[in-house]
This record gives structure tokens, C-alpha cells and sequence, in this order.
């Protein structure tokens, strides 16, 4: 996980971050990003998850720039993280729900140059689905599920 960033306004970014070869199993968050929903002048730019097997995971791929524990201190704000530059290669394997890819990113600052490349994610025996706000992006190689770019 990437993440909490931007707890404090005045807070570093992230950068040029691979995670590569990883088993996840039954956990909550696969390969995450996450953003107070709060102004700050963080960033998270190149960042590559590469070759990583979910079984059973919640949230297989996820953004999540709205997160406010216990609505305290940032209800209705929006994150100013600025994300970029963000590759999923090679992500695969079971969704323990239905949205098996989340990209939720801010109304102010929308993710931009998200990749998906060759990812195969299942959900039982229904299709699995991707939910997507603010995220610009595209996708290439075999993705499952679609519907983000």
C-alpha cells in the first residue's frame, strides 16, 4: 500500500516506487493508493505494480482518495494529492467482491496516465466489474474486467 498521503498540507510526495512479486491472500487491500480527503501539495508519481497474485482479496486494485477515518477532520473536503504515472502489469487472481478494480480518485486533481496492463481478476461465478471516477487512463494487453478506459 501507498498511502495515508496527505494527512498534513505541507507533506512530501511519493515516487518512482515498483512493488513487484506479490501473493496477497484474504487480505482487505491488494495494491493500493491511498489519500486523505483533505488540501495538501502531495503527489504519487511512477509508481509500477508488477506481477501480483490475489486470492480472495477485497480490494484487488485500489485508489481511494476519499479516505476520512470517523469523518474527523476532512469531511466533505477533497484530497489534493496529485496522482500520476500510476502502471498495474500483471495483476491477477480471485476478488473476494464484485468490484475488483476501484479507481476513485479526486474531483479537483483526477488521476492521470493510469495503466492496466494484462490483468485477469474473477469473481466466483459472476463477472467481476471496475468502478471508476476521475481516473484517465488506458489499458492494454488482455483486461479483466474492463470499463475504466
Amino acid at each position: 500500500s501507498i498511502g495515508s498521503l496527505g494527512r498534513e498540507r505541507n507533506e512530501a510526495g511519493v515516487k518512482n516506487v515498483t512493488v513487484k512479486t506479490a501473493t496477497f491472500t484474504g487480505t482487505e487491500n491488494g495494491v493500493r493508493v491511498k489519500t486523505w480527503a483533505r488540501p495538501t501539495n502531495g503527489f504519487v508519481d511512477g509508481v509500477k505494480f508488477q506481477d501480483a497474485l490475489m486470492v480472495n482479496v477485497d480490494n484487488p486494485i485500489i485508489i481511494d482518495q476519499h479516505y476520512c477515518p470517523n469523518n474527523e477532520d476532512c469531511p466533505r473536503q477533497v484530497s489534493g494529492v496529485r496522482i500520476k504515472n500510476v502502471r498495474y502489469e500483471n495483476i491477477y487472481g480471485t476478488s473476494a467482491n464484485q468490484v475488483a478494480i476501484k479507481l476513485n480518485c479526486s474531483k479537483k486533481f483526477p488521476c492521470s496516465g493510469i495503466e492496466l496492463d494484462d490483468v485477469n481478476l474473477t469473481y466466483g461465478q459472476k463477472p467481476a466489474v471496475a468502478s471508476c471516477a476521475n481516473a484517465v487512463g488506458k489499458n492494454s494487453g488482455n483486461v479483466v474486467p474492463d470499463g475504466c478506459f
